[in-house]
């Protein structure tokens, strides 16, 4: 296996002005999803097709996803490579949708341009998740320009509805191309990780969120005895919580916390006031749980352990799912893609990374379900969605060069 190109990684170092261009441009196409009032990400689309082309890659093509609410009737998935010495590839997955800007008076300057204070550069979608655009960029037409065959193929994979569900995007493309990814492809998703670029990850725990409506009887409360408490036999329910966790005591080091966690969250409102006896009440959990915790086993505690409490406040009860995303299998810390990225990390930042599990959903679930091996990694500032989102521009030419050794590092040991 050849060794890095030192002057690749150089030229990388260098590109401060290119990666800033990038930003700014797509910045300015806002790509917000119907959802989120906006026309989806044909616009940008055409503007990174348009990079592309102009760098020189010899394989662009498109997987789209038909979507009638947006003007173009379609939602764009672009799907482009730099081929290698062998037909084996990294594929580098950026998501081009970002989401509102919210309220613009928390904004210091107009969200949709870019803003460059020194190393800072800030505006919506920058960090989330245009840095992971960027850095693939420079990378492939760094290999162009220097005329460099990596070991590996790189390929590009931008997709569109990330932020509202991923079916317009990536699932799509698993759907509609099942031939596109080879079985011993790599995935690095750069959309998650911490600042300094020491986390991996390589799991992530499922998510079972349940809507429980209690039934008992209205009545006025200076007469409860007439009535059925269902705010009272709700918040028994709620402690009853810990009750139905303490029935599900794995843990894994990978995560933190280390178990699966049951956290009652929203509740609805019940009567307008406060003379009344609620006969009525709502409430949700938020579990999240790990690999290997089977939503069906969690489902049936809380209906069994919620049932009696039911039955002492002689109050009816439905447990419901409100969300349901069962985990992905995780990719092994000891795979290949999670060595490679552990050993760029540690050649370009000089970090000791780890891998670890979180407990939010990422992109890489469907790819992970489909059998692949990804690993989600980025040096990240904790500013995605915020107002005055912003990233540091010495962390996308690093994270690029990270990218680069990925496709010469032999398995990464």
């Amino acid at each position: 296996m050849a060794s890095v190109p030192r002057a690749l990684l150089g030229a990388l170092a260098g590109r401060r002005d290119l990666a800033i261009e990038y930003q700014s441009r797509m910045t300015a196409i806002p790509a917000l999803g119907p959802e989120n009032g906006g026309e989806g990400e044909y616009a940008r689309a055409l503007y990174l097709e348009s990079v592309l082309r102009g760098l020189g890659v010899p394989e662009i093509a498109r997987a789209d996803a038909p979507d009638s609410r947006v003007p173009s009737g379609i939602r764009p998935n672009i799907i482009a490579r730099v081929p290698g010495a062998s037909a084996r590839t990294v594929w580098i997955m950026g998501h081009m949708d970002v989401v509102p800007p919210g309220e613009r008076s928390q904004w210091t300057s107009d969200p949709w341009r870019v803003v460059v204070e020194g190393d800072v550069i800030r505006g919506r979608g920058v960090q989330d998740n245009q840095q992971a655009i960027t850095g693939a960029l420079l990378v492939a037409g760094e290999l162009l320009t220097q005329e460099i065959t990596p070991d590996l193929s790189l390929g590009l994979l931008f997709v569109s509805d990330e932020e509202t569900g991923n079916a317009y995007g990536i699932e799509h493309v698993l759907a509609a191309r099942p031939d596109l990814f080879g079985g011993e492809d790599l995935f690095l998703v750069p959309d998650y990780g911490a600042p300094d670029g020491s986390w991996v990850e390589v799991a992530e725990k499922g998510q079972l969120w349940l809507k429980i409506t209690v039934e008992g009887r209205q009545c006025h409360a200076s007469r409860p005895q007439e009535g059925k408490n269902a705010l009272t036999a709700a918040a028994a329910m709620i402690l009853g919580v810990a009750d139905v966790a303490a029935r599900f005591p794995e843990t894994n080091g990978l995560f933190e916390p280390p178990s699966s966690t049951f956290v009652p969250s929203r509740h609805e409102e019940n009567v307008p006031n406060i003379n009344t006896l609620p006969g009525r009440d709502v409430f949700y959990v938020d579990c999240r749980l790990l690999p290997g915790v089977e939503h069906e086993s969690v489902l049936a505690a809380f209906r069994e352990v919620f049932g009696s409490v039911a039955a002492r406040h002689g109050v009816g009860v439905a447990v419901d799912i409100a969300h349901l995303a069962p985990a992905a299998p995780a990719t092994s810390p000891q795979s290949e893609i999670a060595r490679r990225v552990l050993a760029g990390i540690r050649e370009v930042y000089g970090v000791e990374a780890r891998c670890i599990g979180v407990g939010g959903g990422t992109v890489a679930a469907p790819l992970r379900r489909a059998g692949f091996s990804a690993a989600v990694w980025a040096s990240l500032p904790p500013t995605a969605h915020i107002a005055d989102e912003y990233t540091l521009v010495s962390k996308i030419l690093g994270d690029a060069q990270v990218m680069a050794t990925l496709l010469f590092r032999g398995d990464g040991r």
